[in-house]
């Protein structure tokens, strides 16, 4: 009974291969919307996409390909972690409060989830389990 209300975080390798999974499946799932967006951006033509920053919608759609897409790897393989969740939060930032800002909670409610698992990958980085443990050395 006593392992259900215990508040220290476990020195083994739990911890470790719990933020390996999370941040794997999580930059994965991610992947699944960058890279609709990436191919978009590589098909050419007139680009439609929401212009959040008043830079252009190519140029947004450059950036949101860049973290949904090029930070998301990153991401798995674990190289770059805390800095490559940061463009990531950003854009769910934006997603959430500023491109479905009118919308009700429903629509909000990914982009947000996905914004508190990017903050999450940022306080706790990577784990052991990634290329960042070996360039670290």
């Amino acid at each position: 009974m006593k392992q259900l209300f215990k508040t220290t975080l476990p020195a083994s390798d739990s911890a470790h291969i719990w933020l390996l999974v999370l941040r794997v499946c999580t930059a994965g799932f991610m992947l699944t919307h960058g890279y609709p967006k990436f191919l978009q951006l590589m098909a050419g033509g007139e680009i439609a996409f929401y212009d959040f920053l008043g830079m252009g919608p190519t140029l947004s759609l450059v950036l949101t390909v860049f973290a949904e897409f090029v930070c998301a790897i990153l991401i798995i393989i674990g190289l770059g972690t805390r800095l490559a969740a940061i463009p990531l939060a950003f854009t769910m930032a934006v997603a959430a409060f500023v491109v479905h800002s009118d919308d009700p909670f429903g629509k909000k409610e990914f982009a947000l989830l996905y914004l508190l698992l990017f903050i999450t990958i940022i306080v706790f980085g990577p784990g052991k389990y990634s290329a960042d443990r070996y360039v670290k050395k």
